[in-house]
């Protein structure tokens, strides 16, 4: 499986903009996966999150847009907009909305 259903294929297209907000909800949206990494969109309405976990694999989260507290190992860094953070392989880490917040997960697997 490449690119998920109504995701633009050789085309520019707006990230931000490409998925929406939702009252009281975490909205996902998966544009790409493969056996060796995905790619989602995601958007957190305020106060929303997702709790302390663990991936295996190293994952870059980008903020399109809001605020977020982001834990990784213990630390917590407050991301912005414009702002990245690459959260390292088989470390517990979760994050939560400070206002609403757009993102895009990057997964790497390898």
């Amino acid at each position: 499986m490449s690119a998920a259903a109504n995701v633009p294929m050789a085309k520019a297209f707006n990230l931000a903009e490409f998925v929406d907000y939702a009252d009281g909800s975490v909205v996902s949206k998966t544009l790409i996966k493969k056996d060796t990494g995905n790619i989602t969109l995601f958007a957190f309405d305020a106060g929303q999150g997702l709790s302390e976990h663990k991936a295996p694999f190293d994952a870059v989260v980008y903020l399109l847009d809001g605020k977020a507290e982001i834990i990784v190992g213990g630390e917590t860094n407050n991301v912005s907009a414009g702002e990245m953070m690459i959260m390292p392989a088989n470390i517990a880490h979760a994050l939560r909305a400070i206002e609403p917040f757009k993102m895009l997960l990057v997964m790497i697997r390898g």
